[in-house]
């Protein structure tokens, strides 16, 4: 079973954008999921509420609290886990410990990528992290054709020993497929089609 984990200590990263999505993009092709939300705001947990009953089948689970960790996932192929916001508490640690992939969303902005240097920097000690027994995936989130810190932000995070592994697009799209409970991965129109192809990076690299 693959855990993956999209954590960042940076509020507004859009986090549960992507745990969402690639929940759906997993569940899309005949995967077994669950969205685990581990994020005091219960969003990702909503979503799954939302969620059509004739859209590919995502179990939403409450991991708020460190004694429901690892309840519920004994048939599933993948949990995607919307992590706790940064990684003081012992319920992020926790989840960074077990994680088979962690996913940092961050943003084209230079408020952004120093914090989240900071905070791979702190997570590369994690022993699993440190043992190479779990990657971390960065992603360009939130990109617009007005994001001129791009480059720059890529730039940053490859000298740190990060490299940027895609860049996602910041679109209405995913805010108005989030109100019905999707993913751009649930809907075969063409808008939606020219997203999915910015996830594919990302959704190899967790395959």
């Amino acid at each position: 079973m693959r855990k993956i984990l999209v954590v960042n200590s940076k509020g507004g990263c859009g986090k549960t954008t992507v745990a969402t999505n690639l929940a759906a993009a997993l569940a899309a092709r005949g995967d077994d999921v669950a969205l685990a939300d581990a994020d005091k705001q219960k969003s990702s947990l909503a979503w799954t509420k939302r969620r059509p009953k004739d859209m590919a089948a995502i179990e939403g689970l409450n991991w708020t609290k460190a004694d429901a960790i690892g309840g519920k996932l004994k048939d599933m192929d993948a949990v995607v886990i919307d992590g706790p916001g940064g990684m003081r508490s012992e319920l992020a640690k926790t989840l960074i410990s077990e994680a088979s992939d962690i996913v940092v969303p961050v943003l084209p902005s230079v408020f952004d990528w120093d914090a989240t240097i900071s905070f791979l920097n702190g997570i590369s000690e994690i022993k699993r992290v440190r043992k190479g027994k779990a990657d971390i995936h960065l992603v360009a989130n939130r990109v617009t054709r007005r994001s001129t810190q791009v480059a720059e932000l890529e730039r940053k995070l490859a000298e740190a020993g990060y490299p940027v592994l895609c860049r996602i697009s910041d679109r209405v799209l995913y805010a108005k497929h989030a109100a019905a409970g999707a993913g751009v991965f649930d809907y075969h129109d063409a808008k939606s089609h020219e997203i999915r192809g910015q996830w594919h990076p990302l959704l190899q690299a967790v395959d």
